[in-house]
This record gives C-alpha cells, sequence and structure tokens, in this order.
C-alpha cells in the first residue's frame, strides 16, 4: 500500500476528520454540555432548577434588606397598612330627629353622632361624614340620616332644616359657628309640613297656595308681542329684593299663624302677590290677585308677629309687602264696586 492509500484510508487520521466534519454539519453536531434535545430535534439548555431557586432567593433577601434600609432622615420603610393615621384633635357631634316614614310616626326618636371636624365644615357636609360610617356614639349601625340637597349655595332652598332650634339651610350653617367649643349640634326637620323621612317634609302646601294667588304672568304666546312694557330703574331695584324668595319655607316655619289649625296662606305667597302685581305686564290680574288675598287664609289672617322678617334668609321685607297687600285689599274692598 502505498503513503497516499495510507493517507485516504478508513483507519486514517484525514478520515477521521472528514467524517467528523460531516456529523457537525448535520444533526450529529456537537452540543455544549448541559444540553438535552426537544421534539425538534434542537438542543436546548437544560434548566438548573437549583441555580434559579437559589436566585430567587438571593433576590428577595436583596429586596428584604433594601426595604430595610432606612432612608437619609427618616425612619425605616413601612408598608401602607402599618402607616400612622392622623389624629382627630377635634370631633363634631349631632343629635338627629330621625322618623322611618309619614305613616310611621311611632318611630320618633333621637339618634346623635360623632363625625371628625372638616376645615370650613357646614351641617350639610357633617351628615355626609356620618354617610360615610353611620354609627351612632353607642356604636350602633343605623340607615344614614335623610335629608334634601340641591345647590348647597343658600339659593334652591331644599336642605331648609331646625338648626339649634332655628330654622336655615344646612349649606349656610358652619360647625364653627354652631359649635364653636364642640357643643352638641340638634337637628331636626320642619314642623309645619308633612314628614317624609329623618329631615325631609313635603312643602307642597306652598306651592298650591302660589297656584291660588297666580303667582305667574298670562301671556298669549300664539303670536310676536313686540318688546315688553318699560320700566325705570327705581321700580326695578324696589321688585328685585322681592324676587328673591326661594321657597324655602323659613318664613311659614316661624310664622305662628301658619298651622294645621289655619288656613293662613303664610308670607311668602303674599310677597309675591306684592311682586306680580307690581309688573307691568302681571297687573293685569291684579285684582284677581287681591281677591283672593281678602278671601280665606288672607291677609287679614296674619297676626304681625313679625317673626318671617327674621329668619328669612334672603331678608325680604316681608313686613313691607304684607302691609302693602293690606293696604291694597282695603282700597280693593272699599272702592272695587266703582270698577265693576
Amino acid at each position: 500500500m502505498s503513503d497516499d492509500d495510507k493517507d485516504e484510508g478508513p483507519g486514517s487520521s484525514k478520515a477521521r476528520a472528514h467524517a467528523g466534519d460531516s456529523a457537525n454539519d448535520g444533526e450529529g453536531r456537537a452540543e455544549p454540555p448541559g444540553t438535552r434535545k426537544g421534539r425538534d430535534g434542537v438542543g436546548k439548555r437544560a434548566a438548573a432548577p437549583d441555580a434559579e431557586a437559589d436566585a430567587d432567593a438571593e433576590g428577595s433577601a436583596a429586596a428584604a434588606s433594601l426595604a430595610k434600609k432606612k432612608a437619609p432622615g427618616k425612619g425605616p420603610a413601612v408598608s401602607a397598612m402599618e402607616a400612622p393615621q392622623p389624629t382627630v384633635t377635634r370631633w363634631v357631634r349631632l343629635k338627629v330627629r330621625r322618623q322611618d316614614g309619614s305613616d310611621h310616626p311611632e318611630t320618633k326618636r333621637w339618634e346623635e353622632f360623632k363625625v371628625p371636624y372638616l376645615p370650613q365644615m357646614n351641617v350639610h357636609s357633617a351628615l355626609e361624614q356620618i354617610r360615610l360610617d353611620p354609627k351612632t356614639v353607642d356604636g350602633q349601625t343605623v340607615a344614614p340620616p335623610v335629608w334634601e340637597a340641591a345647590c348647597l349655595e343658600e339659593v334652591c332652598g331644599s336642605c331648609t332644616m331646625i338648626i339649634n332650634g332655628r330654622v336655615r339651610q344646612a349649606c349656610s350653617a358652619l360647625i364653627n359657628e354652631l359649635s364653636p367649643n364642640g357643643e352638641t349640634i340638634t337637628l331636626e326637620p320642619m314642623s309645619k309640613f308633612p314628614n317624609v323621612r329623618d329631615l325631609v317634609v313635603d312643602r307642597s302646601a306652598m306651592f298650591e297656595h302660589l297656584k291660588k294667588v297666580r303667582a305667574w304672568i298670562d301671556l298669549d304666546g300664539t303670536h310676536e308681542l313686540g318688546p315688553g312694557p318699560r320700566e325705570s330703574p327705581e321700580a326695578q331695584e324696589e321688585r328685585y329684593p322681592l324676587s328673591r324668595c326661594m321657597t324655602c319655607g323659613c318664613c311659614v316655619e316661624a310664622c305662628p299663624q301658619f298651622n294645621d289649625s289655619s288656613p293662613f296662606m303664610g308670607p311668602a305667597a303674599i310677597n309675591q302677590v306684592r311682586l306680580f302685581n307690581m309688573h307691568p305686564s302681571g297687573a293685569l290680574h291684579k285684582n284677581a290677585r287681591l281677591e283672593t288675598m281678602m278671601g280665606e287664609g288672607g291677609v287679614a289672617d296674619c297676626g304681625k308677629a313679625q317673626n318671617c322678617v327674621e329668619v328669612c334668609p334672603k331678608e325680604i321685607p316681608l313686613v313691607d309687602s304684607i302691609s302693602v297687600v293690606a293696604r291694597e285689599t282695603t282700597k280693593r274692598l272699599l272702592f272695587g264696586w266703582l270698577l265693576k
């Protein structure tokens, strides 16, 4: 055998090298240690469970160690659950007159609540705090008190109630003024109207009285009427305070003549008669309004107690309105036959 044949033989070093290259080009390619073949025949690195577990343990330990480190000028880090809660330095105590419904007068009762004080707090916001956690001072969980509210700026009159014995709006009753030294604040519904529930009453009687005195202006809207009548600034200035009434019920609540045994319509309705009789277009039905005021429940039933003007939140000159309407009805009574 020649030297070339020896070199090219199957047992030669060149033949073994050639066979190794062929194996590496195919599936027989050499794989690094620690790999395994998947179903597709491709080598995959075998997972090292012990190594991964050790890495997780080291990461957790590092995170815990980092959380315990003390920040410059601060205490050790704590979770939100462990954070200290703010200390309540002032409490507001409310004593609420409650009733489950108009058909359950036997459920009338007093319940007392305690809520944390908030800056610029009023009675409305105090009642809102009770709703967050309706528990009495005895620790009994109850239904939250019911009351009415809308504008929150003493314009709608819906939140009217008796606060510390005086009828007023809950939105404008500030806690600092009602309880400067932590006194208990009493809340009651108005007593001159049917109770609906808790602090809510039905003021429908006031709106029925407005219908009775025709507190509106009748206009024919079927055709163009042109510009309205002109008014002097003095007349507008006199009538504007009368238009501020929001039918809140404060005047009739304070009026001793407005009750279940009297048909008196109250100062609010009388004031509306004066307001609409002063209007150039409203004067078209002036006599009809005065005739109503001359009848049962009209201005003659007023006892002149003048409590209404003291409690009116809009400072409407109710006593002046009563005197003006009384004078107009007297003139109508004496000289009305001349106009028939």
